[in-house]
């Protein structure tokens, strides 16, 4: 099915400036007739960064609650890397430490700089990798639209300029990297990741019991993916970093809702070439309605603004579709699996959001923040086919439910 990039009309009451509707048609006409479009497929990988010690630890959190389960572990020059899948079609998962608590790139020297991510300085949400079809022809096209990238002697991690990928430097709007790469993410050895390491029979142990437990409490066939990755930035800055996420990938503005009992705007971009979300997931990126300095006249609440100000800009939560349905006694699918998860200790900032009955809507909510990776874990169904991607009163009941527990209390940043 085509798709009119030019004809769309981005749904939502957000009102943008006559920059942004100036520039957004003339982005998408770029990408086509620079070759953009046909040179950039979908979402191939997820890529995020913990401390040294937490690799293994993120994999068994990641197992019990998200579908990925580990398939390979490699061991680089400067990082060990582990390579998680679920589904053939959806994008991988790359999670890497460096080998050192010392090491130093990108990430430590920007982590330090905000309060709350200052005792994990290694931990960060690095970005996506895109499949594409020629690098050298598709990164001359973009640096001459100004977009950077890392090549040898840049960067500090060797990972961000293997042969077959090719990185752009972190945003000055989100912090976040795009990649592409001409690999196959399904043949992880093909990556050139580094020697492979072979789990031990109690680390390997340890994956097989909480992949069990979602086996044996029927969570595991419920979760079926990434949903959607949710980037908080400054005020100001929603429309540029908008417009230069789709500067670089194939995906278009789907639109923007005004969540004005918290104070912030939700803006949701997609891939309009896949039949299903998960295939490429959605960018989502949240900002505060002012700035934090004009909105001390009005006092209103500002719990997005306070989380860049605390974390930095960066991602906020990555979203898991569970499958709809109901689970039985009234029960829908996503509440059965945030239920038992609570009952094996996975902490959640909120009850579930929203209403499922006869009509399409959705239901949804936040675990807390992890210790692994400071992300939230989302959990969304989509009852009844709903396609309106969200509802702006769950979205603000999961904003405010989100800023109290991320709150920076002064003279605690160092505890």
């Amino acid at each position: 099915m085509s798709f009119d990039l030019m004809s769309y009309e981005p749904r939502g009451d957000k009102k943008n400036s006559d920059f942004f509707a100036e520039y957004l048609p003339k982005i998408y006409e770029r990408r086509t007739s620079s070759g953009t479009a046909d040179q950039v497929g979908e979402m191939r990988a997820i890529v995020m960064q913990v401390e040294p010690t937490a690799l293994f630890d993120t994999m068994v959190e990641l197992y019990v609650m998200t579908p990925y389960r580990h398939t390979a572990t490699y061991l680089g020059a400067t990082h060990k890397y582990s390579v998680m899948h679920s589904h053939p079609d959806y994008p991988a998962l790359i999670v890497m430490a460096p080998l050192s608590p010392s090491f130093e790139d990108f990430i430590p020297r920007i982590n330090r700089m905000y309060p709350l991510a200052r005792n994990t300085p290694q931990t960060r949400y690095v970005g996506e990798i895109y499949g594409a079809t020629d690098l050298n022809t598709l990164s001359k096209t973009l640096e001459d639209q100004n977009i950077r990238f890392e090549y040898s002697g840049d960067t500090e991690n060797p990972f961000y300029t293997l042969d077959g990928f090719r990185f752009t430097t972190p945003s000055d709007f989100t912090c976040n990297r795009v990649g592409y790469s001409t690999l196959d993410f399904n043949d992880p050895d093909s990556l050139g990741l580094g020697d492979r390491v072979v789990l031990n029979n109690t680390e390997q142990a340890q994956l097989d019991r909480a992949a069990a437990l979602g086996s044996e409490t029927k969570i595991a066939p419920l979760m079926l993916g990434v949903d959607h990755l949710a980037t908080r930035v400054l005020a100001g800055e929603r429309e540029d970093a908008i417009l230069e996420f789709l500067t670089m990938v194939p995906y278009y503005f789907w639109g923007a809702y005004n969540i004005f009992d918290m104070n912030s705007s939700t803006n949701v971009n997609r891939n309009s070439s896949v039949d299903d979300d998960k295939k490429s997931p959605a960018k989502v990126f949240t900002a505060n309605n002012t700035p934090s300095f004009v909105n001390s006249f009005a006092k209103l609440p500002m719990p997005t603004e306070d989380f860049v100000r605390n974390f930095g800009r960066r991602l906020h939560h990555m979203a898991i579709e569970i499958k709809d349905g109901d689970h039985g006694a009234g029960e829908k699918n996503v509440d059965f699996v945030v239920n038992t998860l609570k009952d094996k200790g996975v902490p959640f900032l909120a009850h579930v959001v929203g209403e499922c009955k006869d009509d399409p809507n959705l239901k949804q909510i936040f675990s807390k923040h992890s210790k692994n990776t400071l992300l939230i874990t989302e959990y969304i169904e989509r009852c009844h086919k709903y396609d309106g991607f969200f509802t702006k009163d769950n979205v603000a009941a999961l904003t405010a439910a989100a800023g109290q527990d991320e709150q920076y209390q002064h003279g605690h940043v160092f505890d």
